[in-house]
């Protein structure tokens, strides 16, 4: 869902970006039929989704890359540390975004994400926390999906408009 929501907040702002997901689970899985249903209902065809296992190569080459939870973003530091910087949920960017404003036209998106990172500690990110996590709603009733979905929204949209301002 944040793939799909995300390519379409930056395409709305005509920022270009190359936005693809991976998770922790095997290659090949399609998205759960409640997702489907749930972006078709807003226009988003995802019925072509297949999942993507996240490995050090496809970290090492994205410029930036979101966890949806704090187990996720600590497997993909343990996969690839030297990207610490440059790995955050989507709520803790979303957060840190707000604090320091949104990445100036033109300017290095590097030294952005050096701002965001700014303090952070890996021990920071440890356990499990509502301010950092976005719940899974695999398993679950329809209205979870549905809450995710909604979350999901709000934070890529708000996402979108630090990344293009």
């Amino acid at each position: 869902m944040a793939e799909a929501l995300l390519d379409r907040h930056l395409q709305h702002r005509a920022q270009e970006a190359e936005v693809s997901s991976a998770g922790l689970l095997e290659d090949g899985h399609p998205a759960a039929p409640e997702v489907v249903s749930l972006l078709s209902d807003r226009g988003i065809d995802m019925s072509a989704h297949r999942s993507r296992r996240l490995n050090r190569e496809l970290i090492e080459g994205s410029d930036l890359v979101l966890a949806m939870a704090r187990e996720h973003l600590r497997e993909a530091v343990l996969m690839a540390p030297s990207a610490f910087g440059r790995i955050f949920t989507l709520k803790e960017i979303v957060r840190r975004g707000a604090l320091i404003g949104p990445l100036d036209p033109g300017a290095d998106q590097e030294a952005w994400l050096s701002r965001l990172a700014a303090g952070r500690q890996r021990r920071d990110l440890m356990g499990h926390s509502s301010e950092d996590d976005v719940e899974d709603p695999i398993g679950g009733p329809l209205s979870g999906f549905r809450a995710t979905l909604e979350e999901l929204d709000d934070l890529t949209g708000r996402l979108a408009g630090l990344l293009a301002s």
